[in-house]
C-alpha cells in the first residue's frame, strides 16, 4: 500500500513514528526478547541464533494455526515497547504521534487511537510493490492478504485516506493536508 513510505512522510515532517515491524524484527534478532520463546515453539525457525523470517513465513504457511502462538508471543512484548514509546514521547511533550502497526484494525487496536489513517493503493500497484520484494511469491502475497482485512473495510473505518497509486507526490500532499487539520484540531 505504500503505508511505510507515507509514514517516513509524517518522520520528515517531524512527527515520531513507532514501526511495529521495526520492533518485531528487533525481538527476531539474536538479543531478541523473544527469540527464546520462539525457539521453544518454532524450533525450525531459528538459524544463528535469531529468528529466520523467511523460514518462519514458509512454516506459517504449512500451518496457519500457528499465527495464534506467534501472536501470543510477540503482540505483548510489542505493547510493552509501544507503551515505553509512548511514555517516552509524553516526557518530550510531543502532541503528535504516529503508530505505523500492521493488522492495526483486523487486531481492533482502533480503539486505542484518536485518529486513524488508512494507506491504500490499487491491488494491481500492491501486487507489483510487494512481489518486488526480495523473497516475496505469490504465495506469501495470498498468505498476507487472507489474514488482512479488504481494503474497502479499511477504508469505511479510517478517520483519513491516503491514496498511493501515483509517484507519493500526491501522497505527500495529503500528508500535509492531514497534519494541517490535526493541528488545528489538537490546538483547539
Amino acid at each position: 500500500m505504500g503505508k511505510t513510505t507515507t509514514a517516513k512522510m509524517f518522520a520528515d515532517a517531524g512527527i515520531p513514528v513507532f514501526d511495529a515491524d521495526a520492533v518485531v524484527h528487533q525481538l527476531y534478532s539474536m538479543e531478541g526478547k523473544a527469540t527464546q520463546q520462539i525457539a521453544r515453539v518454532f524450533p525450525d525457525t531459528i538459524i544463528n541464533n535469531k529468528v529466520d523470517r523467511a523460514v518462519l513465513a514458509k512454516h506459517l504457511a504449512k500451518n496457519p494455526a500457528d499465527y495464534e502462538q506467534l501472536e501470543k508471543i510477540i503482540h505483548p512484548e510489542v505493547a510493552k515497547e509501544r507503551k515505553r514509546w509512548i511514555t517516552d514521547q509524553q516526557k518530550n511533550n510531543q502532541p503528535i504521534i504516529l503508530f505505523d502497526i500492521p493488522l492495526l484494525l483486523e487486531k481492533g487496536g482502533k480503539k486505542d487511537m484518536d485518529i486513524v489513517i488508512v494507506v491504500t493503493a490499487s491491488l494491481e500497484k500492491q501486487r507489483q510493490r510487494v512481489l518486488a520484494r526480495a523473497g516475496m511469491s505469490e504465495e506469501r502475497l495470498e498468505q498476507i492478504l487472507q489474514r488482512q482485512m479488504p481494503d474497502s473495510m479499511k477504508r469505511q473505518q479510517a478517520d483519513y485516506i491516503i491514496t498511493t497509486d501515483n509517484d507519493f507526490t500526491d501522497s505527500r500532499l495529503q500528508v500535509k493536508a492531514i497534519l494541517r487539520h490535526i493541528g488545528k484540531t489538537t490546538a483547539n
